[in-house]
């Protein structure tokens, strides 16, 4: 579906996406990775909106930069903002239908259908400029879908979404997956994708750092260096039997008396030896946290630890 041969993109000396190397057959990916990390260039790239300075690009063995009859394949949801005056949702999707060809009376009834779809049949005769954000990600959505794609392409859609909104997006694209489409879903919020697909492709700096399911990736992240906040009720005895440890890198108090704020080479090493002393009652655990739940802290941890190589795991590269 999608081949991506060393392709590198450059805004002059700033470099959009480097060496990027994936080959994706069919199904469903979640490009993942803080704001500025790539992922927008990388997807004009693919839309053919972008060439690249080096390197190719191939969507369904085409280069759609060159042949843009490919692009009848996709359907693409941007993350740039839907900022059209005096034109209504339904005007929208069936403008963009007749682009693509469709006779008008196909075109109007796949307007409705879709924009009821994605829950904007009250709304779909108002103007676009007076929706709220979440309903212009609706409407963009529905554009999206109209005219049923292979292949879903959508960048951040959870933006601007209320929390019903977010379920409502996360039950239709899941849908959409069940039923054999396609989907490429680039967000910078792990846990809104983890919902869609197993499979991420994780992008910072326009480098593939790796790429594979959750369990595989979260298995590499765990035998990197991190940052790991304890809180115990006996942090003196946790204390003195960590500073022995050769993985701990620094150990400070935390922001009470009962928690320790501790670094460490090898976290393996340390959930394994906490696992012992606290079945053997030597040290009194309640949580543990570290920086897995913020995608930058991640993405720093991998870019220091692997600058320069490309990780892969479960995705044939």
């Amino acid at each position: 579906m999608i081949q991506l041969n060393h392709t590198t993109l450059l805004y002059g000396t700033v470099i959009g996406v480097n060496d990027f190397h994936i080959e994706l057959p069919a199904g469903a990916y979640a490009l993942v990775g803080p704001n500025g990390a790539g992922k927008s260039t990388l997807i004009g790239l693919l839309t053919g909106a972008l060439r690249p300075t080096l390197g190719n690009v191939r969507l369904y063995g085409v280069d759609p930069s060159r042949d843009s009859t490919v692009l009848q394949r996709i359907g693409l949801c941007p993350a740039s903002e839907l900022l059209v005056h005096g034109v209504t949702a339904f005007q929208w999707v069936k403008l963009h239908l007749s682009l693509s060809g469709w006779p008008i009376r196909r075109a109007a009834a796949r307007a409705d259908e879709v924009l009821d779809l994605v829950g904007m049949t009250e709304a779909s005769h108002r103007p676009i400029h007076t929706f709220s954000l979440g309903m212009r990600q609706r409407c963009k959505l529905a554009q999206a879908l109209a005219n049923d794609p292979d292949l879903l392409i959508l960048d951040e859609p959870f933006n601007g979404l209320d929390p019903i909104g977010r379920h409502d997006m996360s039950l239709l694209l899941k849908q959409w997956v069940s039923a054999g489409k396609s989907l490429l879903l680039a967000s910078h919020v792990l846990h809104e994708v983890e919902r869609i697909t197993n499979s991420f492709m994780l992008i910072y700096g326009g480098r593939l750092l790796a790429c594979g399911t959750s369990a595989e990736l979260r298995h590499l992240l765990a035998g990197l260096p991190q940052e790991i906040t304890i809180q115990t009720t006996t942090p003196s005895e946790l204390a003195e039997r960590l500073v022995v440890m050769p993985w701990l890198r620094s150990l400070n108090r935390g922001n009470s008396d009962q928690s320790l704020r501790i670094s460490v080479e090898r976290p393996l090493e340390l959930y394994q030896n906490l696992a012992v002393w606290a079945q053997s009652g030597e040290v009194d655990i309640h949580q543990l946290s570290g920086s897995d739940g913020d995608i930058s802290a991640l993405f720093h941890l991998l870019v220091s630890k692997h600058r320069g190589e490309i990780l892969m795991t479960g995705v044939s590269a």
